[in-house]
């Protein structure tokens, strides 16, 4: 198999390539292969995720330990049934793997077999297999919970959070001098953006344009869009790059625009403990997370505004009826402000 993934130099597709080589079958490749375009690297490593999960169920479930994962063909996907399939989805409830319980809610399910069905499609069309029956299976019902948001107090709460410090135990404070100024930046930039969590660990410097206040984005599916910020954000943004050269040196990736204190890219998981750090601090009942700040921003964008494309346009929503669902409860704020606002009677009557 091709060294195609690490050749590219990014975390993600070695891990997706590590996944491809050791724990899903070989066909797998071309499938992976065929999406790279259409999908972002951390879409693709989920995918391989969920799918390892539905090789092992096979391997487990349907050939019960006779044929190794990486031994299956794609005449055994032929052999997939429907029923298979809804057993996989009642297996998720609770399974182990590599020696780890796991819990699978709907939404969790919802989302692997969107992965397992996507896998199917794709070798259903160019006829490599002659049934997908992963198409007869119906999407577990969703539960919508309450979307939780920060309110304006606590947006400007947790950026005074960010900056002072005050709050963190004694431990987060010996880091806090050292960090603030990147903290303030990156809560700045989700509270004034509505940028994702994997676009803004995936900034780069050059991406920053100070004179428009703008920056390039790559979405979901790898297209690339301009986002604008405010001049607060900007400010935040100049004295984090300005902070970084003075103090800074021989970083391992010179292009990141956030680094960690090891002097890598910021990942994933370091935003979303810092996000969570501070949000302890101004919302301890509330867990929030940086989507939630993601969602602040669409709430106050959408009150602002009143208009749902540009909000759905703003935060890279492909179908505005996602944007509607989860601003739905601000639709219905709307809809009982204008109660009375209509006179169907004289006022002295």
């Amino acid at each position: 198999m091709s060294n195609y993934y690490i050749q590219r130099n990014n975390k993600n597709l070695e891990t997706i390539e590590k996944l491809l080589n050791e724990e899903l079958p070989s066909f797998c490749y071309d499938y992976f292969i065929s999406i790279d375009s259409q999908t972002s690297s951390l879409t693709r490593l989920n995918y391989a995720h969920d799918l390892k999960i539905f090789f092992y169920f096979l391997y487990e479930k349907k050939f019960r330990r006779n044929k190794a994962v990486l031994e299956i063909t794609l005449e055994d996907l032929e052999k997939v049934t429907s029923n298979d399939i809804e057993y996989f989805l009642g297996y998720l409830s609770h399974y182990v793997y590599n020696g780890k319980e796991h819990i699978c809610n709907e939404r969790a399910k919802a989302r692997k077999l969107s992965s397992v069905r996507a896998m199917f499609k794709y070798f259903f069309n160019k006829n490599m297999i002659s049934v997908d029956n992963s198409a007869k299976v119906a999407t577990p019902k969703l539960h919508d919970k309450p979307i939780i948001r920060l309110d304006s107090d606590e947006v400007y709460n947790i950026i005074d959070a960010a900056e002072s410090g005050d709050g963190l135990t004694p431990h987060q404070r010996a880091y806090h001098e050292k960090t603030k100024v990147r903290d303030s930046a990156i809560l700045m930039l989700f509270l004034g953006t509505g940028i994702r969590i994997s676009e803004l660990v995936g900034l780069n410097n050059g991406d920053i344009n100070f004179k428009d206040n703008s920056f390039i984005v790559t979405r979901k599916g790898g297209n690339k869009a301009i986002l604008y910020f405010d001049d607060d954000v900007a400010q935040a943004l100049q004295r984090y790059i300005d902070y970084k050269e003075l103090n800074y040196n021989d970083l391992k990736e010179p292009s990141a625009l956030f680094i960690s204190n090891n002097k890598n890219r910021i990942t994933v998981r370091a935003v979303e403990n810092l996000v969570k750090k501070y949000a302890k601090i101004i919302s301890p009942l509330k867990k929030i997370s940086p989507h939630k700040l993601r969602s602040t921003y669409g709430t106050q964008l959408y009150r602002a505004t009143g208009d749902i494309y540009i909000v759905a346009d703003v935060l890279g929503h492909k179908d505005v009826n996602t944007t509607r669902k989860h601003y739905a409860a601000i639709s219905d704020d709307n809809r009982r402000g204008v109660v009375g606002k209509v006179k169907i009677k004289r006022e002295d009557e």
